[in-house]
């Protein structure tokens, strides 16, 4: 590689770029290669790019072709200000890929903030197979603020039971509850004298019929 590479113009990036280039495991060259279109997002003239990493025409030209077989960029054709095509590179599925890692991260977060809470509101670690179930309730769907509403309630009753706070779960799924407020509402809305309208920790769901 040519040792002007380290010479050439700045550019910036960031911390989610950088790690999803080392994830695909690409060469510094392909690095440098997405860095100068993410910042410059410019139409493609290879000479230019060549110019600012610090390859040759030749070089620069070849890493390119290789981001493009990976569909880490892609060309798109269009019309400048004067009415002459172009072609413009567009980054977005190399963004796309960032924007998976950055949701995936914030689904674990989420995932760890539920099962710790679990295991505060039982005073004690939860078992792989309850594990197991809280992850089947995520994945199925249902609202983590949901969740957090059936445990509640479950240890409000003093019921320590995945299984009571599963039909709970099902109950308020049949029923279309989205969140607790939904809940408080279908309460406050059954055919009851208004002194004795329950609180959402002192109703029995599991015996409730339209």
């Amino acid at each position: 590689m040519n040792n002007s590479i380290f010479k050439t113009t700045k550019y910036v990036t960031n911390d989610l770029f950088i790690k999803k280039a080392l994830e695909l495991k690409l060469t510094l060259e392909e690095f440098l290669v997405l860095t100068y279109f993410d910042n410059v997002h410019h139409y493609l003239d290879i000479a230019r790019l060549s110019k600012s990493i610090g390859l040759t025409p030749d070089k620069a030209y070849q890493i390119f072709n290789e981001l493009l077989s990976k569909k880490l960029l892609v060309i798109e054709t269009s019309k400048d200000q004067e009415g002459r095509m172009v072609e413009e590179v567009n980054l977005d599925n190399f963004y796309n890929l960032i924007l998976e890692n950055k949701i995936n991260e914030q689904k674990n977060s989420t995932k760890t903030d539920i099962y710790a809470l679990f295991e505060q509101e039982f005073g004690r670690p939860i078992t792989s197979t309850e594990y197991e179930i809280i992850n089947a309730w995520l994945e199925k769907g249902y609202p983590e603020e949901l969740i957090k509403g059936a445990l509640k309630e479950a240890v409000y009753n003093g019921v320590q039971n995945f299984r009571y706070i599963d039909k709970i779960l099902y109950e308020w799924q049949k029923k279309g509850f989205k969140n607790i407020n939904e809940v408080n509402k279908y309460l406050e809305n059954r055919n009851e004298p208004k002194k004795e309208r329950k609180e959402l920790f002192n109703y029995n769901w599991l015996d409730d019929e339209e």
